[in-house]
């Protein structure tokens, strides 16, 4: 990879400074002394934030630079959402829409069961996401939105932390527009032998009007010995057909159901060990893809049948009569935290190994084969593992690791008549290539140390290393266009510099430069299947990495009753892979490939703050601007980057009563029309009206009620105007006038 020079620089003169030092501080933020077992309560539980109405904020983060650390001292823009603000103050339904107000977040929704988060410009495999640290990208995940990151159940979390911009150093590939770490609940220890944990056991009831949904979770927790303790759940989620607002009405064929059950056991074998067990499974079924068929309906001229079946060609033949998803996420891992108490030089060690499997089945039939349902679909098998160790030194705090992953894939295409009978012949593959392996191994290393009072800085570096093996490429080997297995291998080293100044003790200023790096996967590498809406994407093999390189400046502050940030980023593309027409056309589709054809770059701004008006009233308020550009690979010019951002805007006012036994909060979302759009946002005619996506203000009111020390009841009305709107970018609309009632009990 090449680096620009003056960061090149400023890294080799942060390590000499480093080496150099001769007395440092122990860097800011480091964990405390684990109080005694009977007070601990692991993970840090957001839910326990006491009454109802208490603010649940988190103030300290781990992802910022793979330690626990004060948010105030991260010299990256990181933010942390506490388990009870995803499940009563915002009563999320999803983990995509978890994400919605956090400033420089974007969430498209191809499908209900398909939210994918655009965190400053970049979706799908340029955007990483961890549970419990481990990674949920795979080599068979999608360039842009898909539904990947709607199989981790958001009422499993005690909190979402969220770093934005590049961290390739701490996270390797993918973790490009930001990386979300997923963090799930643990059950309590108490140092007394099958006493049931102070959580007890849980139920949790969510209904939603507009949503037409229903989510229920059994939760119980319960020790297995004197220092062991249990977490068991069920989550059941059915979601009925959409009801969009305004004169939209209900959207057909946009419901779906999910059920998901999770385990962890938490033991301690001596006092410097803890050992953490947990199996996850989640199914989604039928979840549509619906604006590609022919139940969608028309928003400000998008698509429908009737729009195209007026136009006297056979352009409504390529609607779908269906097309919907089964998905299945499962998750088995092993963690050990190991916090030697007589070490001098070792502070923390931490093991993990994981065994994950990702299945897929997509059931479409064609407008223009109505009697043929085809399936396919992909198993991906990911064995995966992650030693990390933390030592203070003369040098600062240093941290070190090393990561490995290996994809397994198999995949299939299969075609039935309406008998049932299999039709042959079939394609030998799926989406992805058959019988395909991927290998990703990192090497990193990070030092915290201090120059001075005021100045802290983060330097580290990373050697990357991927691997793709796939046997079964060519999709028919009958034909005369022959394409081989493929033997891929990419390789990089990437870095990262970073710094905060503290200005006094409320206020600081932090950023630096840090390097992305993204290597081709078998999606890039393999892929055919229709993309976007009515293209056929071909493989590609002669990828190469993209690269990326970011700049931001940003500052904190926290003074009296006024808590804010601000930062600003560019980020420079090297070698965006996108896709490219060839020209050629199969079942009346136009073909295309991926190139490494495109450089760019995306910049922005983001605000966000609380300021305390009184004892029991708060203000919140966020604001996001960003812009982008990549060069289009049909002409080399510069055009919008794909699906940006608009100008999105958010106030609140919060209202606690006196005893914090209840409170009610209203806000105010605003966002402004995007018509900045790619040539290919502007083909987009199923997603993307003409002209652009229209801008639209939101209200909603929500609030809580502790009706006993164990109970807790929220409500919330939102989109009171019941405005007929959705995100830029997504294939359906948002709910009209919703209502949401729903109850939290312990017992």
């Amino acid at each position: 990879m090449t680096r620009p020079l003056p960061f090149t620089i400023c890294l080799l003169c942060g390590f000499l400074i480093a080496a150099l030092a001769t007395t440092t501080e122990t860097a800011r933020g480091q964990d405390a002394a684990r109080p005694p077992r009977e007070t601990v309560a692991e993970d840090g539980d957001g839910e326990a934030d006491g009454a109802a109405g208490e603010d649940p904020v988190n103030t300290t983060i781990v992802i910022g630079r793979r330690k626990e650390d004060e948010i105030f001292e991260v010299p990256s823009t990181v933010e942390s959402l506490s388990g009870s603000f995803l499940t009563r103050r915002r009563a999320y339904r999803t983990l995509p829409e978890a994400l919605a107000e956090v400033p420089g977040v974007l969430v498209q929704k191809t499908g209900r069961g398909q939210g994918s988060p655009y965190i400053r410009g970049f979706t799908g495999f340029r955007t990483l996401l961890l549970v419990d640290g481990i990674r949920l990208n795979h080599a068979a995940m999608r360039s842009g939105p898909n539904q990947y990151w709607g199989t981790v159940d958001p009422l499993t979390l005690d909190r979402v932390e969220i770093f934005k911009g590049p961290a390739s150093v701490l996270y390797g590939s993918d973790a490009i527009g930001g990386t979300v770490n997923a963090l799930t609940r643990s059950p309590t220890v108490l140092d007394s032998a099958y006493y049931r944990s102070e959580d007890g056991s849980r139920l949790y009831h969510r209904y939603s009007s507009a949503e037409r949904s229903l989510t229920s979770r059994y939760e119980i927790h319960g020790a297995l010995t004197k220092y062991s303790a249990i977490l068991l759940g069920l989550t059941a989620r059915d979601f009925g057909n959409l009801q969009a607002g305004g004169d939209t009405g209900s959207l057909p064929e946009t419901g779906y159901n999910e059920f998901d059950g999770d385990a962890k056991v938490v033991l301690y074998p001596n006092e410097d060990l803890k050992v953490v067990l947990a199996l996850q499974s989640v199914k989604m079924n039928n979840a549509p893809r619906t604006h590609s068929t022919v139940f969608t309906r028309s928003y400000r001229g998008t698509d429908d049948f009737d729009i195209l079946e007026a136009r006297d060609d056979d352009s409504h033949l390529q609607l779908d009569l269906r097309r919907d998803f089964d998905q299945v996420r499962r998750l088995a891992y092993v963690q050990t935290h190991w916090e030697p108490a007589n070490s001098s030089w070792l502070d923390r060690v931490t093991l993990s190994l994981s065994c994950q499997r990702h299945e897929e089945i997509e059931n479409r039939i064609r407008g223009s084969s109505p009697d043929v349902l085809r399936r396919q679909g992909f198993d991906d098998t990911v064995f995966g593992s992650f030693l990390q160790t933390e030592s203070a030194s003369s040098i600062g705090l240093l941290t070190w690791g090393v990561e490995y992953y290996r994809d397994s894939v198999d995949s299939f295409f299969e075609e039935f008549d309406p008998a049932g009978s299999l039709v042959t012949p079939g394609r030998p593959r799926g989406p992805v290539a058959d019988d395909a392996t991927y290998d990703l191994l990192g090497i990193y290393v990070q030092d915290v140390f201090s120059l001075g009072d005021r100045t802290e800085l983060t330097a580290g570096g990373r050697l990357n290393y991927a691997s793709a093996d796939a046997q079964i490429v060519d999709p028919n080997p009958d034909d005369d266009n022959v394409i081989d297995p493929v033997s891929e291998s990419f390789s990089a080293a990437v870095g990262s510099l970073r710094g905060t100044y503290r200005i006094n003790a409320d206020w600081n200023l932090y950023g630096g430069v840090s390097e992305g790096f993204r290597a081709p996967n078998l999606s890039d590498l393999t892929r055919f299947d229709v993309s976007r809406s009515g293209e056929i994407e071909i493989p590609a093999p002669e990828l190469e990495p993209e690269e990326f390189t970011s700049l931001e400046l940003g500052t904190r502050l926290s003074i009296g009753d006024l808590t804010a940030y601000a930062a600003a980023h560019h980020t420079f593309i090297d070698g965006l892979i996108v896709r490219s027409p060839t020209g050629d056309t199969i079942e009346g589709m136009p073909v295309v490939t991926k190139e490494n054809t495109s450089d760019g770059f995306v910049q922005g701004l983001e605000l966000g703050g609380s300021w305390l008006l009184s004892e029991r009233m708060s203000l919140i308020g966020a604001l996001a601007w960003l812009e982008g550009e990549s060069d289009n690979p049909a002409t080399g010019e510069a055009e919008p980057l794909s699906r940006l951002m608009p100008l999105t805007g958010l106030l609140g006012l919060r209202w606690t009563s006196e005893d914090r036994s209840w409170w009610i909060e209203g806000t105010l979302t605003m966002v402004k029309g995007q018509d900045r759009l790619s040539a290919r946002d502007a083909a987009d005619t199923q997603r993307i009206p003409p002209g652009g996506t229209p801008g639209f203000t939101i209200y909603s009111i929500r609030g809580g009620k502790e009706l006993s020390e164990n109970l807790d009841l929220f409500l919330g009305l939102e989109n009171i105007s019941d405005k007929d709107y959705r995100n830029h970018g997504s294939g359906q609309n948002e709910p009209g006038l919703n209502a949401i009632i729903g109850l939290d009990w312990k017992f």
